[in-house]
């Protein structure tokens, strides 16, 4: 039995840590912080995980076999290089592997070194040569902080006067902190987006089923980006010939040319792509899994997930079977607070009834029994079927046994997947 160190608090958490307690390898999981709907299955531990002294001094007290390091900015600022430092077996990048999804600066910059198909950029680190470019350029446009921001530092503004607004908002007011001093201003792409996400142990890469997050707050894509309020899987856009492009355009160049920048990169990489009508591009890289896409992809995954991560740390992740469900859709609906990504209440008492099926944690707390609201996506429901249409319907009904003041959802998870299937 192996004692596995897992860093990270929200619902991705959850559901790999869900995943990991069912193999039989696996003994106590330590969750850092991890949440109250994790301490079921998890014994959670309040350490800051951006310190990283303090989670290697942890890790060594307690002897961890191995440790998974999932959140992007543990990861940015070195986690898994101090804990292999200290002699800790750790599944994730390291920090020089993880300025991929660290800086979108970089990552642009280094697409464009391996032709690797993308939006066409600038990038700019003084205010006034960024708001003279505006004028120049045809609208909708992206505007992207370059640093780690929550997974809210996107911005897509359909006027100059509203790409003004945004730039200001970045490099004046610093609304996504440092991370907005250097920003990206890209053309604004069309066309389906699908979530892929890869093994990859530097030299092999094993896709896993692919996803689809819907990033806005509101049903239609209206309104702000958020963390993501519900995934589909498998992508129905994802077709035979799209992966056969993707694998030789897309997959295969970054990871070469990582390695050959001398950034190999061991983990999770996270392709967020979108079709084009000019074929398949990169919209982001992320150096780990995304959330809430891991909510449909660990309860499709039919392999044990331990000995793929500790493959991708080995280097031996081509000796390794990766299999995942066949015939079997899998849905999550995300249940937020009122008011969210902007401004919304906290500890609001959360009741459950029988029929809420498989449920993944994320801004909760547990107090004397009690479960409370304690974020802006408190958790998500996941639910799995022969058919998407039947996964989504098992996962709204689920959210129909799960309350608390001020319980929001979206109610349009999966339509476009859906008709794209002829199954709307």
């Amino acid at each position: 039995m192996k004692d596995i160190l897992l860093i990270g608090s929200g619902g991705r958490e959850a559901a790999i840590a869900w995943k990991l307690k069912s193999e039989e390898e696996v003994g106590t999981i330590y969750a850092v912080p991890g949440n109250g709907g994790m301490a079921d299955i998890c014994t959670c531990v309040n350490i800051d995980i951006t310190d990283n002294a303090a989670v290697v001094a942890f890790a060594q007290e307690k002897q961890i076999d191995f440790a998974v390091v999932t959140p992007d900015n543990p990861l940015v600022a070195g986690m898994v290089d101090a804990l292999e430092a200290a002699g800790i077996p750790s599944f994730g990048p390291n920090a020089q592997a993880a300025i991929i999804e660290g800086s979108k600066a970089f990552a642009k910059d280094f697409m464009e070194r391996w032709n690797i198909p993308t939006a066409q950029c600038r990038i700019f680190n003084e205010e006034d040569k960024a708001l003279a470019y505006l004028a120049t350029c045809h609208y909708p446009l992206v505007l992207k902080a370059d640093g780690l921001a929550l997974g809210k530092g996107v911005l897509i503004v359909e006027s100059e006067a509203e790409a003004i607004a945004g730039v200001k908002q970045m490099m004046e007011d610093l609304k996504f902190g440092d991370s907005g001093k250097t920003i990206v201003i890209e053309e604004f792409l069309e066309g389906p987006e699908i979530s892929l996400l890869c093994f990859t142990d530097g030299e092999t890469i094993k896709e896993m089923v692919t996803s689809m997050d819907h990033k806005r707050i509101g049903d239609g894509d209206t309104g702000p980006n958020t963390g993501g309020m519900g995934c589909i899987a498998p992508s129905p856009f994802y077709t035979s010939a799209v992966a056969k492009e993707c694998r030789e355009k897309i997959l295969l160049p970054t990871i070469r040319g990582m390695k050959e920048e001398k950034r190999t990169f061991k983990g999770c990489l996270y392709f967020g792509l979108m079709l084009t009508k000019e074929g398949t591009k990169v919209i982001e890289y992320n150096c780990r899994f995304g959330d809430p896409e891991t909510q449909v992809i660990m309860p499709l995954l039919q392999s044990d997930l331990l000995p793929i991560m500790e493959a991708t740390r080995n280097g031996n992740l081509a000796d390794v079977e990766v299999t995942f469900k066949k015939d079997t859709a899998a849905a999550c609906v995300v249940l937020a607070s009122k008011g969210y990504p902007v401004a919304y209440e906290k500890h609001k008492e959360i009741t459950f009834s029988d029929g809420c099926g498989l449920v993944f944690c994320a801004g909760v707390t547990k107090e004397e029994g009690k479960y409370y609201t304690n974020g802006g996506r408190v958790m998500g429901l996941s639910a799995t079927a022969p058919t998407l249409k039947e996964a989504l319907a098992k996962a709204y009904q689920n959210s129909k046994h799960v309350a608390f003041t001020g319980k929001y959802y979206r109610t349009d998870i999966g339509k476009k997947a859906l008709k794209a299937l002829g199954d709307n």
